[in-house]
């Protein structure tokens, strides 16, 4: 009889609608690399071999399951084969109750969870229920909050995943479509930002139009700027990353959008200020802090939990350290007084934009300082502002600072 992770993994091709070249293909597009072949897809549906963890992470972004579950699966397989005799029927059962996709029979534990509820929906071809609805909705939320401490290649398959389990469940979504859509929405883009860190600007671009898609298809502009600003980071020219931030603007006016407009104006202020349009950049950096006055990131749009009052920090030290104003002595007390003790998530990148800020102020010992205590914090949570951050120093450290530059320099690469 054929080993239950085998049949696993042949079921999920066949649910996809690919033929074993196309499931390499699949694996290969999320992988970035061109080596899955239909001999090694046909080699684990045989049960000839079993994926590495690292391949099997790819089978799970390009299959659109959870990694967890399919890990759990290949482990107990891993077992079987060590065993030396594949007792199937023993854990047939078992397998069973922990079906992914195209399960007739899912174990009411596995039910009671939302990636079971949704598993379970899919196979039926019913509808999405409210709870697993939210369960997909509030992991595109925590996929963002995860930005602030994760490095983008830990975070690419996750995001990838994510994107995949909801473009599955938005033909069962009824009522909940134009929610999941947004979600899907949020996805792509945090997809793109990853991609556009991780050097794949083509890949980026593809997903920002997802997003863009999918704002226009839920008549949801706030979802628009998300792609804007994200684009931003990754614009040609300096007029180009204004011209994205202002229509960006537009897309975040009125009620329940506070937190997501300042984030817009204040990354408005922050490339104003790198082109030396202190008018300009003053101004929005005021208007960004304003919006900030009325906003509540916890509870509008499901990505704008990242835009805490560290990244609101981190935006007014960008500011005024790049314009060299007075005010940095107090915003630069008033964020390391927030900081605390314990470094939060999102506190590398205020240290970061601290330690740029002081030593373009011209206050180098300070901003040695500031920029080592970053440097350790960078290594614990590799987020990209991080990286980006770490450049920016290393092109104003002074001479004698050559091999912290040089590993800043390192690090951003």
């Amino acid at each position: 009889m054929p080993d239950p992770f085998a049949e696993l993994l042949l079921r999920l091709r066949r649910d996809a609608g690919r033929t074993q070249e196309q499931q390499a293909d699949a694996i290969n597009a999320v992988s970035g690399r061109d080596t899955m072949t239909r001999r090694e897809v046909s080699r684990y549906e045989k049960f000839e071999n079993v994926p590495t963890n690292h391949t099997l992470a790819h089978i799970a972004a390009a299959s659109g399951v959870p990694f967890e579950e399919l890990l759990r699966e290949a482990k107990a397989a891993r077992a079987r084969r060590r065993r030396g005799n594949v007792r199937a029927e023993e854990d047939q059962d078992d397998v069973k109750r922990r079906k992914l996709l195209g399960s007739a029979a899912i174990g009411v534990s596995a039910a009671a969870e939302p990636w079971g509820r949704l598993a379970f929906a899919l196979s039926k071809g019913s509808r999405i229920d409210t709870p697993a609805a939210v369960a997909l909705i509030n992991r595109a939320a925590d996929l963002h909050v995860q930005e602030l401490n994760l490095s983008a290649r830990r975070l690419q398959s996750a995001v990838e995943s994510h994107l995949d389990a909801i473009t599955a469940a938005l033909p069962h979504a009824g009522e909940h479509e134009r929610a999941l859509t947004i979600a899907a929405g949020e996805t792509a883009a945090l997809a793109g930002w990853v991609a556009w860190d991780l050097g794949e600007y083509d890949k980026a671009g593809a997903y920002y139009d997802v997003t863009t898609e999918c704002a226009a298809k839920a008549g949801h502009p706030p979802l628009r700027a998300l792609a804007l600003t994200y684009a931003s980071y990754g614009a040609p020219t300096p007029k180009r990353k204004l011209e994205l931030l202002s229509q960006a603007s537009q897309d975040v006016r009125g009620h329940g959008n506070a937190t997501a407009a300042a984030w817009v104006l204040g990354r408005h202020a922050e490339e104003a200020a790198a082109v030396g349009d202190e008018t300009r950049a003053l101004r929005a950096l005021d208007r960004a802090r304003f919006a900030y006055d009325f906003a509540d990131h916890t509870s509008e749009q499901a990505w704008v939990r990242f835009v805490t009052p560290y990244r609101m920090d981190s935006l007014a030290l960008s500011v005024y350290g790049q314009l060299g104003r007075s005010e940095l002595t107090v915003a630069a007390d008033t964020a390391v007084d927030r900081l605390g003790d314990e470094l939060p998530d999102g506190g590398v990148v205020v240290l970061g934009d601290l330690g740029s800020a002081l030593l373009r102020g011209g206050d180098v010992e300070q901003g040695v300082y500031v920029s080592r205590q970053f440097t350790a914090a960078s290594q614990t949570k590799p987020n990209t502002m991080g990286k980006e951050r770490a450049a920016q120093i290393a092109a104003w450290l002074p001479d004698s600072e050559r091999e912290l530059a040089h590993h800043l320099r390192q690090f951003a690469s």
